[in-house]
């Protein structure tokens, strides 16, 4: 029986990546979310049924309620875990639409607190993520770690296409990406799989509120991604994000050269 942790099902790739999972019962699934009551009654009425699913709170900014969910999940698992899934994260709007330039003179000191924030949730509550987890890890019979990543964390890309919007999110990527391969090079010879994937872009409603303002830099974004991947029409579902995302995870290996890996939802550096 296969198990799996993943934070953040509340909403968006994270409960897609509960759906799918828990799909099979033979997958036992636990998902760590802040509004446990909320994922709970969304499961109750989405996923009716599915005893295999297991929510857990905590605030993953929160040391110690990340580890009381670590230390509670256990039992659960059986006192071993073969995915960790780091999905949680913040996604900044305060850097979506305008360049780091603009944004440091014009507001320094709310970009200050917006890098600090996508730090502290993208990047710190990850780190801590790994470690609370990776004894269960150690113990499971897959033994692979996964967070989902970014291409706008991809340095080539920002450079080749001049890519300067979402500067704050996408150096908090950039960030966990080495994070993830520094964890990959200490515990390669344990077994342990580490990979930062990207999804591609999904959507997750993120843009239905749009400024004006903030419509016209979100249409600026999508002629970057139309000029770097001209088949790019519009964003995946996340039913078909999740799905590649999976497949990408469970062709991956130590044996094939994906320790510490950086790869989009097609199993390469195609971002799109």
């Amino acid at each position: 029986m296969p198990s799996y942790v993943i934070t953040g099902v509340s909403k968006g790739l994270g409960f897609e990546f509960l759906r799918q999972i828990s799909s099979d019962p033979n997958n036992k699934v636990v998902g760590i979310v802040r509004d446990k009551l909320g994922t709970e009654k969304r499961v109750a009425e989405e996923l009716s049924g599915r005893s295999n699913i297991t929510i857990l709170q905590a605030d993953m900014t929160v040391y110690d309620q990340l580890k009381k969910a670590a230390e509670d999940a256990a039992p659960i698992l059986g006192g071993k875990l073969d995915y960790l899934i780091a999905n949680a994260g913040y996604v900044s709007m305060f850097d979506a639409f305008h360049g780091i330039g603009t944004l440091g003179t014009q507001t320094p000191t709310e970009l200050q607190q917006d890098l600090q924030k996508c730090m502290e949730t993208n990047v710190y509550a990850n780190i801590h993520l790994y470690n609370l987890f990776m004894p269960l890890i150690l113990k499971g019979e897959v033994k692979k770690v996964v967070v989902i990543s970014s291409g706008l964390g991809n340095t080539e890309l920002t450079a080749e296409y001049d890519l300067d919007v979402g500067a704050l999110y996408a150096i908090s990527k950039a960030a966990m990406n080495m994070a993830t391969a520094k964890f990959s090079a200490q515990y390669r010879k344990d077994g342990v799989l580490f990979l930062s994937l990207c999804p591609g872009m999904v959507d997750v409603g993120r843009y239905d509120n749009v400024t004006p303002e903030q419509a016209a830099g979100l249409g600026r974004l999508l002629q970057v991604f139309k000029e770097y991947a001209p088949h790019f029409e519009k964003p995946a579902q996340p039913e078909e994000a999740i799905r590649d995302v999976v497949k990408v995870w469970e062709s991956s290996s130590i044996e094939n050269g994906n320790g510490g890996a950086f790869l989009s939802h097609n199993g390469n550096k195609q971002w799109l």
